[in-house]
């Protein structure tokens, strides 16, 4: 029999499910461990969620990746993302904290325009965020005043000091996230040996013609890693974004073949995966200054 998938469309709603009173419609702070045991499911967020991890808490799985967390994790959620925690049906009692807030909240303030650009809303469970104690206190620092926000009584300067505290703590994350690239620089480097080594495969084999020019989302999946991180990471690691990274090693082969003058240009162009010569030609001239043909010439 198929487990209904729970929907958490509004902050009461979220606040509610473990017993927490919602006083701001927009944004509330859930104590988890208030709620009576649950049984864990799957579950859509209609809202974003910051969750700090105070204890074990079972195995989460988004998308193809299970990751087991524990204390001192940090996960970030955002709007149409899906999850579900598992065993799926197995009783559990929740704990922890989470900073819920619906995207009405930002909505036509300057974090609602930049929001996208906290990538790690996007990122995959086992890519969470480990933060030390230090960094813990000054996120609860945070933490705290948005609560004393919420928990006086709203008047016009309410709205711009939960805001202005919410994007410090973004901000917060993305200093942190940038220590955690850091400190993980050896584990980061066998990923970006892995991607080479992936990408040089699959630009001198025969992917290129039978499945055309590949993604970022495709090495991303390859690696078992949410884009966002792998984009960032690479970035981080190179200096270059995934996908300048690719077209690179893409020009580099291309440069071989069109030396190759016992194939047209247009052969050439297709053996690359491009759908259209036109195409090719474009890409060649726009990283290098010249067309294949007059590469080929010189």
């Amino acid at each position: 029999m198929e487990k209904t998938m729970v929907i958490y469309d509004t902050v009461k709603q979220y606040s509610q499910t473990f017993n927490n009173s919602a006083l701001h419609p927009l944004i509330s702070l859930v104590d988890l461990g208030k709620s009576n045991p649950l049984p864990r499911s799957k579950f859509k967020m209609g809202i974003y969620a910051i969750i700090l991890k105070e204890s074990k808490c079972g195995d989460l799985r988004y998308g193809n990746t299970y990751y087991d967390y524990d204390e001192g994790t940090i996960v970030f959620f955002a709007p149409e993302q899906i999850i579900s925690t598992e065993p799926e049906g197995e009783i559990h009692q929740p704990f922890g904290t989470a900073l819920v807030f619906h995207p009405d909240l930002i909505k036509g303030t300057s974090l609602g325009r930049q929001i996208h650009e906290f990538s790690y809303f996007s990122y995959q469970s086992n890519e969470a965020l480990h933060v030390s104690e230090r960094e813990k206190e000054t996120i609860m620092n945070c933490i705290e005043n948005i609560s004393s926000e919420i928990n006086q009584n709203i008047d016009r300067h309410s709205k711009k000091l939960i805001i202005a505290n919410l994007e410090l703590l973004l901000k917060y994350f993305s200093r942190f996230y940038d220590r955690q690239f850091i400190t993980r620089e050896e584990v980061h480097q066998g990923i970006l040996l892995q991607f080479d080594q992936l990408l040089t495969d699959y630009v001198y084999g025969k992917d290129l013609a039978t499945k055309g020019l590949p993604s970022v989302a495709y090495f991303a999946d390859c690696l078992h890693l949410s884009a966002n991180y792998f984009g960032d990471l690479i970035k981080k690691e190179t200096g270059k974004t995934a996908l300048e990274y690719i077209q690179l090693k893409l020009l580099d082969f291309a440069k071989e073949r069109v030396l190759d003058t016992t194939k047209s240009l247009s052969e050439i162009s297709y053996e690359l995966g491009f759908k259209y010569p036109q195409h090719f030609t474009r890409f060649f001239k726009q990283k290098l200054g010249v067309t294949p043909l007059e590469y080929r010439l010189n």
